[in-house]
């Protein structure tokens, strides 16, 4: 009988299954569930149209409910540098301003603002020395960023023709996101060229031409189809929105970096947080609101 002088054979190698379990893969190149952020990004959406074509007064209920959740995000991010902001008068405050500016009127709303300042240092005092400056001026900065630059939302929202206004402002926002993420993942594939690498690593130079691209495209047929105006008009709302739309991402990249923190809440899956879709919204508002008001004035 014949036998093996290096023993007997090594038993196979034991196979390895692939990890199949979609939530162990990247979902996409940008490192989000892309399915599950259109998903959400719909359903945002879609409330936004229920809300403006049926009682438009109810789309403040929505904005309302936003702003709060995007003020806790911003108050939780905060306090992990110790700074706490005065939540209850800011939130007070800024729901008295986008009421003022809906029912009442410019002077009203900047009375609102006024009084929310003088609120927000008063509240702080039984807080004591140490921080009052910081935790005072956090407040103010917050009252500023969310409420503030929301009540031109609100503002485009009173005249007659408010909703058509206020589509036309988020189409053009949406429009700067989606063109952006679109030509990001396509145009940069021979080789990204980073923006802004010390704010955002993702914003890419290929990503802002799509998304001016997109805003112009946007522009030019909400003033053609949905608002009574010319189509250069919508070329220069449409650009002057997508800057803006960029700069307010911008600021809220800085804003995280500088509180080191990935995202300021994880409510809505595969965005983050709510401030995140918010971030380019607000800086937008005030720009769309001027120029549709020259453009297109409101009665």
């Amino acid at each position: 009988m014949d036998t093996d002088p290096a023993g007997p054979p090594d038993p196979p190698a034991p196979q390895v299954t692939p990890v199949t379990d979609p939530a162990a893969r990247p979902a996409s190149r940008t490192g989000r569930n892309l399915p599950v952020a259109i998903g959400v990004g719909a359903l945002l959406g879609g409330l936004v149209l229920l809300t403006l074509l049926t009682i438009k007064a109810t789309f403040l209920i929505y904005v309302g409910a936003a702003l709060g959740i995007a003020l806790t995000e911003l108050a939780g991010g905060l306090a992990k540098r110790d700074i706490k902001i005065p939540v209850i008068p800011v939130a007070a405050g800024g729901l008295a301003v986008g009421a003022c500016m809906y029912w009442l009127g410019y002077g009203w709303a900047l009375a609102a603002l006024g009084l929310t300042v003088l609120g927000i240092f008063a509240w702080r005092l039984p807080g004591g020395a140490t921080g009052y400056v910081k935790d005072v001026t956090a407040g103010i900065f917050a009252l500023i960023y969310l409420p503030v630059l929301a009540s031109f939302v609100v503002a485009m929202l009173a005249p007659a023709d408010g909703p058509r206004r206020v589509i036309t402002f988020v189409i053009l926002t949406v429009c700067s996101d989606i063109g952006g993420y679109a030509a990001g993942i396509t145009l940069g594939r021979g080789g990204r060229h980073l923006m802004a690498p010390a704010i955002s690593p993702k914003k890419t130079w290929e990503g802002f031409a799509g998304s001016v691209a997109a805003g112009l495209i946007g522009g030019a047929l909400c003033l053609r189809f949905l608002l009574p105006g010319h189509v250069w008009a919508g070329l220069l709302t449409g650009a002057a929105a997508v800057l803006a739309a960029i700069l307010g991402d911008l600021v809220e990249s800085m804003i995280k970096r500088d509180l080191d923190i990935k995202d300021m809440g994880s409510l809505l899956p595969g965005h983050g947080g709510v401030l995140e879709r918010l971030d380019s919204l607000l800086a937008a508002a005030p720009v769309v609101w001027v120029l549709l008001y020259v453009f297109i004035p409101a009665h």
